[in-house]
Protein backbone atom coordinates (compact mmCIF):
# COMPACT_ATOMS: atom_id res chain seq x y z
CA UNK A 1 0.00 0.00 0.00
CA UNK A 2 1.54 3.52 -0.74
CA UNK A 3 0.18 6.95 1.16
CA UNK A 4 1.04 10.15 -0.52
CA UNK A 5 0.95 12.89 2.55
CA UNK A 6 0.87 16.65 1.38
CA UNK A 7 2.07 18.42 4.55
CA UNK A 8 5.02 18.16 6.42
CA UNK A 9 3.30 19.89 9.58
CA UNK A 10 2.69 18.15 12.97
CA UNK A 11 -0.13 15.88 11.35
CA UNK A 12 1.58 15.20 8.21
CA UNK A 13 4.57 14.04 10.04
CA UNK A 14 2.58 11.35 12.54
CA UNK A 15 0.81 9.68 9.53
CA UNK A 16 3.40 9.21 7.81
CA UNK A 17 5.32 8.32 11.05
CA UNK A 18 2.70 5.24 11.23
CA UNK A 19 1.59 4.50 8.28
CA UNK A 20 5.13 3.33 7.28
CA UNK A 21 5.22 1.80 10.57
CA UNK A 22 2.28 -0.31 9.26
CA UNK A 23 4.13 -1.01 6.50
CA UNK A 24 3.32 1.43 3.85
CA UNK A 25 5.12 3.13 1.55
CA UNK A 26 4.61 7.03 2.07
CA UNK A 27 5.81 9.88 0.29
CA UNK A 28 5.89 13.37 2.06
CA UNK A 29 5.18 16.57 0.01
CA UNK A 30 5.66 20.28 1.52
CA UNK A 31 5.76 23.32 -0.35
CA UNK A 32 8.16 25.14 1.76
CA UNK A 33 11.46 25.00 0.50
CA UNK A 34 12.44 23.27 3.96
CA UNK A 35 11.80 22.93 7.74
CA UNK A 36 9.65 26.24 8.58
CA UNK A 37 11.05 28.52 11.76
CA UNK A 38 8.06 30.08 12.03
CA UNK A 39 5.72 29.27 14.88
CA UNK A 40 5.02 30.06 18.69
CA UNK A 41 4.79 28.43 22.07
CA UNK A 42 2.08 25.66 22.58
CA UNK A 43 1.12 23.81 25.48
CA UNK A 44 1.08 19.86 24.70
CA UNK A 45 -1.45 18.01 26.45
CA UNK A 46 -4.33 15.61 26.18
CA UNK A 47 -4.50 12.94 23.43
CA UNK A 48 -1.40 14.14 20.94
CA UNK A 49 0.32 13.57 24.86
CA UNK A 50 -0.74 9.82 24.74
CA UNK A 51 -0.22 9.50 21.13
CA UNK A 52 3.66 10.75 21.25
CA UNK A 53 4.03 8.61 24.22
CA UNK A 54 2.78 5.47 22.73
CA UNK A 55 4.73 6.75 19.54
CA UNK A 56 7.96 6.22 21.86
CA UNK A 57 8.28 9.75 20.90
CA UNK A 58 7.52 11.59 24.22
CA UNK A 59 10.90 11.72 25.99
CA UNK A 60 12.33 13.56 22.67
CA UNK A 61 8.93 16.02 23.07
CA UNK A 62 9.74 16.42 26.92
CA UNK A 63 13.54 17.11 26.44
CA UNK A 64 12.66 19.85 23.72
CA UNK A 65 10.11 21.52 26.17
CA UNK A 66 10.46 24.22 28.81
CA UNK A 67 8.78 23.74 31.88
CA UNK A 68 7.20 27.55 32.22
CA UNK A 69 6.70 28.72 36.33
CA UNK A 70 4.02 30.40 35.67
CA UNK A 71 1.67 32.81 32.98
CA UNK A 72 1.00 36.40 34.03
CA UNK A 73 -0.99 39.23 33.08
CA UNK A 74 0.95 42.35 33.39
CA UNK A 75 0.14 46.54 32.81
CA UNK A 76 1.88 48.91 30.80
CA UNK A 77 4.13 49.08 33.62
CA UNK A 78 5.36 45.21 34.03
CA UNK A 79 3.54 44.93 37.10
CA UNK A 80 1.78 42.16 37.62
CA UNK A 81 -2.37 41.75 37.37
CA UNK A 82 -3.22 38.33 37.13
CA UNK A 83 -1.19 34.85 36.95
CA UNK A 84 -2.05 31.20 36.80
CA UNK A 85 0.92 28.81 37.79
CA UNK A 86 1.67 25.99 35.32
CA UNK A 87 1.92 23.69 38.21
CA UNK A 88 -1.38 24.03 39.32
CA UNK A 89 -2.85 23.87 35.19
CA UNK A 90 -0.47 20.34 35.32
CA UNK A 91 -2.34 19.22 38.34
CA UNK A 92 -5.34 19.01 36.18
CA UNK A 93 -3.70 16.83 33.79
CA UNK A 94 -1.92 14.51 35.59
CA UNK A 95 1.14 16.69 34.90
CA UNK A 96 1.18 15.30 31.25
CA UNK A 97 2.21 18.45 30.21
CA UNK A 98 5.10 20.28 28.44
CA UNK A 99 5.52 23.85 26.69
CA UNK A 100 7.32 23.41 22.96
CA UNK A 101 8.12 25.87 20.58
CA UNK A 102 5.88 24.24 17.34
CA UNK A 103 8.96 24.14 14.89
CA UNK A 104 10.69 22.21 17.69
CA UNK A 105 7.38 19.64 18.00
CA UNK A 106 7.47 19.17 13.89
CA UNK A 107 11.90 18.70 14.54
CA UNK A 108 10.91 15.57 16.69
CA UNK A 109 8.59 14.27 14.97
CA UNK A 110 10.41 14.68 11.13
CA UNK A 111 13.46 12.69 13.33
CA UNK A 112 11.49 10.07 14.65
CA UNK A 113 10.59 9.33 10.62
CA UNK A 114 11.47 5.71 9.77
CA UNK A 115 14.40 5.85 7.03
CA UNK A 116 12.15 4.57 4.61
CA UNK A 117 10.07 7.75 4.67
CA UNK A 118 10.60 10.06 1.08
CA UNK A 119 10.17 13.44 2.72
CA UNK A 120 10.09 16.13 -0.56
CA UNK A 121 10.58 19.99 0.24
CA UNK A 122 9.88 22.65 -2.72
CA UNK A 123 7.00 19.86 -3.87
CA UNK A 124 3.25 20.69 -4.42
CA UNK A 125 0.00 18.97 -6.02
CA UNK A 126 -0.50 20.16 -9.29
CA UNK A 127 -3.88 18.17 -10.45
CA UNK A 128 -5.71 15.39 -8.35
CA UNK A 129 -7.61 12.33 -9.96
CA UNK A 130 -9.56 10.82 -7.36
CA UNK A 131 -10.12 6.93 -8.40
CA UNK A 132 -12.46 4.53 -6.43
CA UNK A 133 -9.62 2.63 -6.10
CA UNK A 134 -6.67 4.69 -6.02
CA UNK A 135 -5.62 8.55 -6.59
CA UNK A 136 -3.37 9.93 -9.13
CA UNK A 137 -1.42 12.93 -8.06
CA UNK A 138 -0.01 15.41 -10.34
CA UNK A 139 3.36 17.73 -9.26
CA UNK A 140 3.81 21.11 -9.61
CA UNK A 141 6.85 19.91 -12.02
CA UNK A 142 4.78 17.46 -13.75
CA UNK A 143 5.59 13.94 -12.31
CA UNK A 144 2.46 12.05 -11.84
CA UNK A 145 2.21 9.49 -8.48
CA UNK A 146 -0.27 7.17 -8.14
CA UNK A 147 -0.75 5.95 -4.77
CA UNK A 148 -3.81 4.04 -2.20
CA UNK A 149 -3.85 7.05 -0.60
CA UNK A 150 -3.50 10.83 -0.83
CA UNK A 151 -3.94 12.21 3.37
CA UNK A 152 -4.32 16.50 2.94
CA UNK A 153 -2.46 17.45 5.69
CA UNK A 154 -1.33 20.70 4.38
CA UNK A 155 -2.55 23.19 7.52
CA UNK A 156 -5.79 25.39 7.58
CA UNK A 157 -5.50 27.14 4.03
CA UNK A 158 -5.15 23.36 2.55
CA UNK A 159 -4.83 23.00 -1.22
CA UNK A 160 -6.17 19.73 -1.26
CA UNK A 161 -9.17 20.42 0.12
CA UNK A 162 -9.58 22.91 -1.81
CA UNK A 163 -9.05 20.79 -5.12
CA UNK A 164 -11.36 17.97 -4.09
CA UNK A 165 -13.47 19.19 -0.93
CA UNK A 166 -14.37 22.89 -2.43
CA UNK A 167 -13.53 26.20 -2.76
CA UNK A 168 -11.29 27.81 1.41
CA UNK A 169 -14.46 30.26 1.79
CA UNK A 170 -16.89 27.33 2.31
CA UNK A 171 -14.95 26.01 5.01
CA UNK A 172 -13.52 28.16 7.34
CA UNK A 173 -14.87 30.18 10.38
CA UNK A 174 -13.15 33.43 10.89
CA UNK A 175 -13.22 34.11 14.64
CA UNK A 176 -12.77 37.82 14.61
CA UNK A 177 -8.72 37.74 15.47
CA UNK A 178 -5.42 38.13 13.54
CA UNK A 179 -2.17 36.61 15.43
CA UNK A 180 1.32 37.23 14.63
CA UNK A 181 4.48 35.16 15.92
CA UNK A 182 8.19 35.58 15.93
CA UNK A 183 11.72 35.28 17.38
CA UNK A 184 14.24 37.73 18.31
CA UNK A 185 17.25 38.83 20.66
CA UNK A 186 17.11 41.14 23.20
CA UNK A 187 19.41 40.28 26.34
CA UNK A 188 17.71 43.07 28.75
CA UNK A 189 14.11 41.80 27.63
CA UNK A 190 15.33 38.12 28.11
CA UNK A 191 16.37 38.97 31.81
CA UNK A 192 13.04 40.51 32.41
CA UNK A 193 11.03 37.58 31.06
CA UNK A 194 12.90 34.72 32.75
CA UNK A 195 11.42 31.61 33.10
CA UNK A 196 7.38 33.48 33.21
CA UNK A 197 4.95 33.27 30.12
CA UNK A 198 4.44 37.32 29.98
CA UNK A 199 1.29 38.79 28.72
CA UNK A 200 0.18 42.45 28.17
CA UNK A 201 -3.17 42.87 30.00
CA UNK A 202 -5.23 44.82 27.89
CA UNK A 203 -8.40 44.79 25.39
CA UNK A 204 -8.67 44.14 22.30
CA UNK A 205 -5.26 43.08 21.91
CA UNK A 206 -2.48 41.25 23.40
CA UNK A 207 1.32 40.58 23.28
CA UNK A 208 2.67 37.74 24.83
CA UNK A 209 7.00 36.91 25.76
CA UNK A 210 8.34 34.44 26.30
CA UNK A 211 12.36 33.51 26.57
CA UNK A 212 14.09 30.70 25.28
CA UNK A 213 16.76 28.50 25.99
CA UNK A 214 19.30 29.71 23.29
CA UNK A 215 18.92 33.19 24.91
CA UNK A 216 16.17 34.30 22.08
CA UNK A 217 12.27 35.77 22.91
CA UNK A 218 9.38 34.32 21.28
CA UNK A 219 6.83 36.34 20.60
CA UNK A 220 2.85 35.84 19.69
CA UNK A 221 0.53 38.30 19.26
CA UNK A 222 -3.09 38.55 18.86
CA UNK A 223 -5.83 41.11 18.09
CA UNK A 224 -9.36 41.78 16.80
CA UNK A 225 -9.90 42.15 13.24
CA UNK A 226 -13.33 42.99 11.85
CA UNK A 227 -11.97 41.01 8.57
CA UNK A 228 -10.64 38.36 7.92
CA UNK A 229 -8.26 39.35 4.70
CA UNK A 230 -4.77 39.71 5.73
CA UNK A 231 -3.07 43.43 5.17
CA UNK A 232 -1.05 43.82 2.18
CA UNK A 233 2.33 44.97 4.49
CA UNK A 234 1.68 42.07 7.70
CA UNK A 235 4.94 43.56 9.41
CA UNK A 236 3.72 47.25 9.15
CA UNK A 237 0.20 46.24 10.27
CA UNK A 238 1.65 44.60 13.51
CA UNK A 239 3.70 47.68 14.25
CA UNK A 240 0.56 49.89 13.83
CA UNK A 241 -1.49 47.99 15.92
CA UNK A 242 0.37 47.20 19.23
CA UNK A 243 2.61 50.66 18.91
CA UNK A 244 0.69 52.24 21.37
CA UNK A 245 1.66 49.30 23.94
CA UNK A 246 3.92 50.02 26.95
CA UNK A 247 5.86 48.20 28.90
CA UNK A 248 8.78 46.10 26.71
CA UNK A 249 6.62 46.55 23.72
CA UNK A 250 8.40 49.00 22.03
CA UNK A 251 11.97 47.58 22.25
CA UNK A 252 10.49 44.05 21.38
CA UNK A 253 8.46 45.90 18.30
CA UNK A 254 11.84 47.43 16.76
CA UNK A 255 13.43 43.92 16.62
CA UNK A 256 10.36 42.68 14.35
CA UNK A 257 12.00 40.64 11.82
CA UNK A 258 10.92 41.52 7.73
CA UNK A 259 7.95 39.88 6.44
CA UNK A 260 9.44 36.38 5.28
CA UNK A 261 10.23 35.73 8.67
CA UNK A 262 7.17 37.10 10.33
CA UNK A 263 4.40 34.26 10.73
CA UNK A 264 1.01 36.01 10.11
CA UNK A 265 -2.37 34.72 9.68
CA UNK A 266 -5.84 34.92 10.69
CA UNK A 267 -7.53 33.04 13.35
CA UNK A 268 -10.24 30.44 11.84
CA UNK A 269 -11.58 27.19 12.58
CA UNK A 270 -12.11 24.74 9.58
CA UNK A 271 -15.54 22.72 9.26
CA UNK A 272 -15.88 19.99 6.36
CA UNK A 273 -19.16 18.14 6.84
CA UNK A 274 -16.96 14.87 5.63
CA UNK A 275 -13.44 14.37 5.89
CA UNK A 276 -13.21 11.77 3.32
CA UNK A 277 -13.97 11.56 -0.50
CA UNK A 278 -12.99 8.28 -2.42
CA UNK A 279 -9.56 7.73 -1.75
CA UNK A 280 -8.53 11.07 -0.46
CA UNK A 281 -8.77 12.25 3.18
CA UNK A 282 -8.09 15.45 5.12
CA UNK A 283 -6.22 15.07 8.62
CA UNK A 284 -5.28 18.25 11.08
CA UNK A 285 -5.30 21.47 10.37
CA UNK A 286 -6.71 20.77 6.72
CA UNK A 287 -9.99 19.07 8.29
CA UNK A 288 -10.25 20.03 12.15
CA UNK A 289 -8.42 23.34 12.65
CA UNK A 290 -9.82 24.10 16.61
CA UNK A 291 -7.77 27.67 16.37
CA UNK A 292 -5.50 29.05 18.54
CA UNK A 293 -8.33 30.33 20.89
CA UNK A 294 -8.65 26.35 21.52
CA UNK A 295 -4.84 25.95 22.40
CA UNK A 296 -4.59 21.85 21.65
CA UNK A 297 -4.21 21.62 17.82
CA UNK A 298 -1.26 20.56 17.93
CA UNK A 299 -2.25 17.94 20.41
CA UNK A 300 -5.09 17.22 18.10
CA UNK A 301 -3.40 17.30 15.29
CA UNK A 302 -0.90 14.52 16.27
CA UNK A 303 -3.71 12.48 17.72
CA UNK A 304 -6.20 12.83 14.90
CA UNK A 305 -3.06 11.79 12.70
CA UNK A 306 -3.06 8.61 15.22
CA UNK A 307 -5.97 7.45 15.04
CA UNK A 308 -6.51 7.66 11.20
CA UNK A 309 -3.63 5.75 10.60
CA UNK A 310 -4.57 2.88 13.82
CA UNK A 311 -8.02 2.77 11.72
CA UNK A 312 -6.05 1.53 8.19
CA UNK A 313 -3.93 -0.92 10.13
CA UNK A 314 -6.41 -3.97 8.32
CA UNK A 315 -5.78 -2.32 5.23
CA UNK A 316 -9.23 -1.90 4.17
CA UNK A 317 -8.80 1.62 2.88
CA UNK A 318 -12.76 2.64 2.45
CA UNK A 319 -13.84 0.96 6.18
CA UNK A 320 -11.25 2.72 7.95
CA UNK A 321 -11.60 6.29 6.91
CA UNK A 322 -15.21 6.24 7.62
CA UNK A 323 -13.91 5.11 11.04
CA UNK A 324 -11.95 7.41 11.32
CA UNK A 325 -14.13 9.94 10.28
CA UNK A 326 -16.73 8.66 12.72
CA UNK A 327 -14.16 8.51 15.68
CA UNK A 328 -12.51 11.71 15.73
CA UNK A 329 -15.31 14.07 14.30
CA UNK A 330 -17.45 14.52 17.63
CA UNK A 331 -14.03 15.35 19.47
CA UNK A 332 -12.93 18.00 17.36
CA UNK A 333 -16.30 19.65 17.00
CA UNK A 334 -16.06 19.90 21.23
CA UNK A 335 -13.12 21.15 20.98
CA UNK A 336 -14.62 23.88 18.64
CA UNK A 337 -17.23 24.69 20.68
CA UNK A 338 -15.29 24.78 24.20
CA UNK A 339 -13.22 27.55 22.25
CA UNK A 340 -16.01 29.78 20.58
CA UNK A 341 -17.68 29.39 23.91
CA UNK A 342 -14.25 30.55 25.56
CA UNK A 343 -13.63 33.94 23.24
CA UNK A 344 -14.15 36.48 26.04
CA UNK A 345 -11.86 35.06 27.99
CA UNK A 346 -9.31 34.51 25.33
CA UNK A 347 -9.45 38.08 24.31
CA UNK A 348 -11.10 40.98 26.55
CA UNK A 349 -13.87 43.18 24.36
CA UNK A 350 -14.06 45.32 27.74
CA UNK A 351 -13.31 46.27 31.17
CA UNK A 352 -15.22 44.32 32.17
CA UNK A 353 -14.41 41.05 30.45
CA UNK A 354 -10.49 42.25 31.83
CA UNK A 355 -12.15 41.89 35.13
CA UNK A 356 -13.84 38.52 34.62
CA UNK A 357 -10.95 36.94 33.28
CA UNK A 358 -8.75 38.17 36.81
CA UNK A 359 -11.39 36.61 38.28
CA UNK A 360 -11.22 32.99 36.10
CA UNK A 361 -8.00 33.06 36.80
CA UNK A 362 -8.15 33.84 40.41
CA UNK A 363 -10.67 30.59 40.65
CA UNK A 364 -8.19 28.52 38.66
CA UNK A 365 -5.58 28.82 41.78
CA UNK A 366 -8.15 27.54 44.29
CA UNK A 367 -7.78 23.59 45.33
CA UNK A 368 -10.36 21.69 44.11
CA UNK A 369 -11.36 24.09 41.28
CA UNK A 370 -8.06 24.16 39.43
CA UNK A 371 -9.52 21.17 37.51
CA UNK A 372 -13.24 22.18 36.81
CA UNK A 373 -11.51 25.42 35.57
CA UNK A 374 -9.00 23.69 33.32
CA UNK A 375 -11.61 21.52 31.65
CA UNK A 376 -14.32 24.68 31.08
CA UNK A 377 -11.31 26.24 28.73
CA UNK A 378 -9.72 23.14 27.19
CA UNK A 379 -12.95 20.83 27.21
CA UNK A 380 -13.10 16.87 28.01
CA UNK A 381 -10.32 14.81 27.80
CA UNK A 382 -9.63 12.50 25.08
CA UNK A 383 -7.55 9.67 25.43
CA UNK A 384 -6.63 7.88 21.99
CA UNK A 385 -5.07 4.74 23.77
CA UNK A 386 -5.30 2.59 26.41
CA UNK A 387 -1.82 2.70 28.12
CA UNK A 388 -1.46 -0.92 29.89
CA UNK A 389 0.67 0.01 32.52
CA UNK A 390 -2.08 2.56 33.78
CA UNK A 391 -5.35 3.73 34.09
CA UNK A 392 -6.92 5.26 31.40
CA UNK A 393 -8.01 8.50 32.26
CA UNK A 394 -12.08 10.05 33.17
CA UNK A 395 -13.41 11.26 30.03
CA UNK A 396 -13.84 10.60 26.38
CA UNK A 397 -13.55 6.80 25.12
CA UNK A 398 -10.27 5.95 24.00
CA UNK A 399 -10.17 5.27 19.79
CA UNK A 400 -7.84 2.46 19.74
Amino acid sequence: MKAVVCGAGIAGLTVANRLSALGWSVVVLEKASGPRPQGYMIDFFGAGYDAAEAMGVLPQVVEAGYRIREARLVDDAGRRRARMSFDQFGRSTGHRLVSIMRPDLESVLRESLPGEVELRFATRPAGIDNGADGVRVTLDDGEVMRADLLVGADGIHSSVRRMVFGEERNHLRYLGFHTAAFTFDDPGINAEIGDRFHLTDTIDRQLGLYGLRDGRLAVFAVHRAAEPGLPADPRAALLAEYGSLGWVVPGVLAKCPPVEELYYDQVAQVEVSRWYRGRVVLVGDACAAVSLVAGQGASLGIAGAYVLAEQLRSGAVEAGLERYERLWQPVVAEKQRVARRGIRWFLPHSRAELRLRHAVLALARTPGLDRFVATGLAGKHSTIVRQPHRKTPGGQRAWR
